[in-house]
């Protein structure tokens, strides 16, 4: 598979002095042929801006991926849901180390959950699309995308937050509050609840309120309901056995509650990049703040910590970077930044996904290459990545 240049990849590689970055479009090129439909890759480093991309942004046809289009960004969302959080802390809404029953009464919560719990998946709390244990064992929440038939069927149906954050309560805890790391989409379902009981207004008004607007994040949307996604866009793919028989639909329109603010957001790598390095960089909270975000607390993942909405990765050559990736129902993204700011590395993905999440692994090796490439000055790091 070959990599197409578009006029405005073209420009950004004359905005960056000519850098032509081949080890880069290698990646990208391995990317694709993991099984990856389409990707864009966006770097701003020393050497500047650099925007690829490779594959198509339909299955079968020629055209490529917008460089700038908007994309479902998955669990790169709890990122923004931290910050958000986070910036109500800094507003002295309620403290990082405050049960959070006492701002949600009505759930029925441990009081030893905190807020701080829920940011950094130490609650215990159950995961409402499902809990997978060392020993293999499964046990299912809501039809999410490893139901298959199931889950297809139902991407258009309105779950509330309400109703994903009571069935996942009615199930026993994972461990006792702040005794060991799970994660569970649960906790940011939470931390949207209590934005918007303390606030008052919806997760959409506050997340324009002191993120989207502050930083002029104009591709990026928190749809809660709304099935459609802006123009331009690659698509999305979900596959499914039904009666024996091997279906491939498009999912690029879907109700995102099924995932709610555990991942329901569109952005695009432009904004991602914005984003990322705005709040790496201090403008979004205090530096307190920011430190409790970026501490890191160890979790199973080989090389990575996780802090509060964000995972803390090492990286090659001994450092470290700030990531959260995001993937589910056919679009995914990727989100890095070195701690100061100085380099990151953002890319929209879409591909077929499936019950069985089998481009999971080709789809993370591929991406610690790239993370190997921009941060790691090419030399391998830890296996995996985060999502």
């Amino acid at each position: 598979m070959s990599i197409n240049l578009s006029d405005q990849d073209e420009n950004a590689f004359d905005a960056a002095a000519g850098q032509e970055r081949p080890e880069l479009r290698k990646v990208l090129e391995e990317i694709v042929e993991s099984g990856i439909t389409g990707i864009t890759l966006r770097v701003r480093d020393e050497r500047g801006e650099w925007v690829g991309s490779a594959g198509s942004s339909r299955l079968g046809g020629a055209e490529k991926p917008p460089t700038d289009g908007h994309v479902r960004i998955g669990s790169s969302t709890k990122t923004f849901v931290a910050t958000l959080v986070l910036q109500l802390v800094a507003e002295g809404r309620f403290e990082l180390d405050a049960p959070v029953a006492d701002h949600l009464p009505g759930f029925g919560l441990d009081r030893r959950i905190t807020v701080r719990m829920l940011l950094q998946h130490t609650s215990g709390i159950f995961n409402f699309t499902g809990e997978y244990y060392e020993d293999g064992t499964v046990v299912p929440g809501i039809p999410a995308t490893t139901a298959g038939k199931e889950w297809a069927d139902n991407r258009f149906r309105t779950y509330s937050p309400e109703e994903l954050a009571r069935l996942a309560l009615s199930r026993p805890a994972r461990f006792e509050p702040g005794t060991d790391w799970s994660y569970s989409n649960t906790n940011y379902v939470l931390a949207r609840l209590l934005i918007e009981q303390v606030t008052g207004r919806s997760i959409t008004e506050e997340a324009r309120r002191l993120i989207l607007e502050p930083l002029g994040l104009s591709g990026t949307v928190v749809p809660t309901t709304q099935t459609e996604i802006a123009e331009p866009h690659a698509h999305a793919y979900y596959r499914y056995e039904d009666a024996g028989e091997e279906r491939t639909v498009d999912v690029t329109e879907l109700n995102p509650s099924w995932i709610s603010s555990g991942g329901d957001m569109i952005s695009t790598s432009r904004d991602l990049s914005t984003f990322v390095s705005a709040l790496v960089g201090g403008r979004l909270l205090p530096a307190g703040l920011l430190a409790e975000m970026c501490t890191p607390r160890p979790t199973p993942i080989p090389g990575m910590g996780y802090g509060l909405g964000v995972f803390v990765q090492e990286t090659g050559r001994g450092g470290t970077v700030i990531n959260h990736n995001g993937g589910a129902a056919g679009h995914a993204a990727l989100m890095y930044s070195t701690p100061d700011g100085g380099t990151t590395m953002t890319a929209t993905l879409n591909y077929v996904d499936d019950a069985a999440l089998s481009l999971a692994v080709p789809f993370q090796q591929a991406t610690q290459r790239l993370v190997d490439e921009v941060f790691g000055g090419g030399e391998a790091g830890p296996a995996g990545s985060a999502g």
